[in-house]
């Protein structure tokens, strides 16, 4: 599968963790909000999760937001507590179905919609167009998982007008990847959860992409960029930054490897 052409520029900046600042089409998009400080926190699991370093950034210095990717509302490494404060300062928050029944009612006058794999909501941009946001199977751990991991959704975003950007949210499973490939596919730019975390759960098994597999999924989607996420800032995560760089090596894929420490931004 060939790398598409981008039709338009996308702006990133990652904050650690699974939270990225996307600028596309004139909005404003954060994925999965975390700004706690570093200590130890519970999910919904019960597991112990640490985290280990401050996010780069908080809500004041990301400024207004239109829209709010969440994948998933129960684990504290996707949205924790400070996290849950700001998106009540949002106008919208698009998650899974359950997350929404959960969500709903507590925001204040933030909307929230959840949205089950494979359907699309249209979020009007200020130049007149509309940015589509898809949502897409992602599967946080083996198959089985999810009475003890929970829903957990990816986004896909699209416009004629602009790049194909996909957000993976805690996906383990290569499959979803094809599906999306086939329906998406080449995707301009991917952000892609991987870190190869790793709890008691499940007798430790992934419960996101290893290294190579985050590799393997870039070349499934066809990506001109790569843009790996929640790598780095809690302890549950057994691979980093240099084992993504020597994956995508090993793949061949160096050239389209944005590898993005806490704080910095890429033009895409």
């Amino acid at each position: 599968m060939s790398a598409p052409t981008s039709h338009a520029p996308l702006a990133v900046r990652v904050t650690g963790g699974p939270t990225a600042v996307l600028d596309i089409g004139g909005l404003r998009l954060v994925t999965d909000p975390t700004f706690d400080a570093p200590g130890d926190y519970v999910s919904g699991s019960g597991s112990v999760l640490v985290k280990t370093a401050s996010s780069a950034a908080g809500p004041a210095e990301i400024g207004p937001v239109d829209l709010v990717l969440l994948s998933h509302d129960e684990h504290p490494d996707n949205l924790d507590r400070s996290g849950r404060a700001f998106l009540a300062t949002v106008p919208l928050v698009v998650t899974t179905p359950s997350g929404a029944g959960r969500l709903n009612g507590d925001l204040g006058e933030t909307a929230v919609r959840g949205l089950a794999p494979w359907t699309s909501l249209e979020v009007p941009r200020p130049d007149g167009g509309t940015l589509t946001v898809t949502s897409v199977p992602a599967r946080h751990g083996p198959e089985g998982c999810e009475p003890i991991s929970g829903e957990v959704v990816g986004f896909v975003l699209t416009a004629e007008d602009l790049p194909t950007v996909y957000a993976s949210g805690d996906n383990a499973w290569l499959g979803a990847t094809r599906q999306i490939a086939e329906r998406f596919g080449p995707v301009d730019t991917a952000l892609l959860f991987a870190g190869a975390a790793r709890t008691k759960l499940f007798g430790g098994a992934l419960l996101t992409l290893d290294s190579a597999q985050t590799a393997e999924a870039a070349e499934i989607l066809g990506v001109r960029k790569a843009v790996p996420v929640h790598f780095n800032s809690w302890k549950h995560f057994s691979e980093g930054a240099d084992d993504l760089r020597k994956a995508f090596g090993a793949a061949g894929l160096t050239d389209r490897l944005v590898l993005l420490a806490p704080g910095e931004s890429a033009t895409l």
